[in-house]
């Protein structure tokens, strides 16, 4: 069983709660405050050992409002410039858009100041089109021929992998001179390469389940780890689900961060059998909404806020407010070029993500 305990409990309160696997029973916690209270749903089975994770409550949560942080004109911010020099900067990468490889690069200049702090210095995945998307497309982790230097590389450290990494601009122009469509980041940084700084979350509906269902599941998620005194942000896939992302201090270990992740998708499927699954096969996800947890493990990794997708339309990744999902936003409505991007340009939603971490830590059993 895992518990979750607000720093700071009052004394004679543990301030335990949290997230049961299948075998215990479920408790969900709310840190409202100092001094949690307590909504429970039991899943009748036999109580064993606790672990328990802690919560690290010290600082004031600004954005904890059910919609989210609030919107803030977004100062001006000149465009970054880069030494790299795209080779066919009018080659269409997405044909039925008309975006071509200097309209990839013109729209990373115009978010790189909010896209930076979430794919510098990290290990990445990148998904290349050499011939534009609707053509062959193949996933790309280590360095090969024709690659600037601009695109960092090194040695995982336990198994001896090349990892790819950018510093700066020059980094991700150099990744779009390579036909790069989607960039995929790991959840923590080269410097704590083995300590996660985010949760996430990405609700994969089957194809039959209606989008408002969608949308109410990912405001159903900020709603629960809310309780648990966890901040929570949402991205737009790009394809048909939500992104909900938790960001943490780095301190816990991979091992934590994912088995904590799943058994809090393990949680809800147990309290809504009938909406959620946290299992992946496809034979059991018919009318549900999969709550895909495995994006938390070590060298597992998720598509960064603000990349563009390989789909029709050049569709984006995009954070948006928590208002936004209630007011009806669809998982693929920001495009490049498109109103709806423009309008989100205008604000930061996730202004406040990195101010919003916690610390999510195992502690002792009892």
């Amino acid at each position: 069983m895992w518990q979750i305990k607000a720093s700071g409990a009052a004394d004679g309160d543990d301030g335990r709660g949290g997230l049961g696997g299948p075998e215990t029973g479920l408790v969900w916690a709310r840190a409202a405050g100092r001094v949690p209270r307590r909504a429970r749903l039991r899943h009748r089975a036999a109580r064993k050992s606790a672990r328990e994770v802690v919560v690290d409550q010290a600082q004031p949560q600004t954005g904890r409002s059910r919609r989210g942080p609030g919107r803030r004109p977004k100062e001006a911010v000149p465009a970054p410039e880069t030494r790299i020099a795209l080779s066919h900067p009018d080659k269409l990468l997405w044909p039925d858009a008309g975006l071509t490889k200097r309209g990839l690069l013109a729209y990373y200049q115009s978010v790189w100041p909010l896209m930076r702090p979430h794919v510098v210095d990290r290990p990445l995945s990148l998904l290349r089109a050499p011939g534009g998307v609707g053509k062959p497309t193949f996933f790309q982790k280590h360095a090969s021929a024709g690659m600037d230097r601009a695109i960092a590389t090194l040695r995982d450290p336990k198994d001896g992998e090349e990892l790819l990494s950018i510093a700066d601009f020059d980094g991700l122009a150099a990744l779009v001179q390579l036909g790069v469509v989607e960039i995929h980041v790991w959840g923590s940084t080269i410097a704590k390469l083995e300590k996660p700084d985010q949760v996430i979350f990405d609700l994969d509906p089957d194809p039959g389940v209606p989008l408002d269902r969608v949308r109410a599941a990912a405001v159903a998620l900020r709603d629960r780890l809310a309780d648990l005194g966890l901040a929570s942000f949402a991205k737009t896939s790009g394809g048909k689900g939500f992104h909900v992302v938790v960001p943490l201090e780095p301190q816990a270990e991979w091992s934590v961060i994912k088995t904590f992740a799943h058994d809090f998708a393990r949680g809800l499927e147990l309290a809504e059998p009938k909406a959620y699954t946290a299992a992946a096969a496809k034979s059991v996800r018919k009318g549900k909404i999969f709550i895909d947890y495995l994006r938390n493990g070590r060298g597992a990794t998720a598509i960064a806020p603000y990349s563009t997708r390989a789909r029709p339309g050049a569709p984006i990744a995009m954070p948006v407010s928590w208002q936004a999902v209630e007011e009806g936003i669809g998982p693929a409505d920001c495009r490049v070029g498109s109103p709806t991007l423009r309008a989100i340009l205008k604000t930061d939603p996730w202004r406040d993500f990195r101010a919003e971490a916690r610390t999510l830590q195992p502690g002792g059993t009892g």
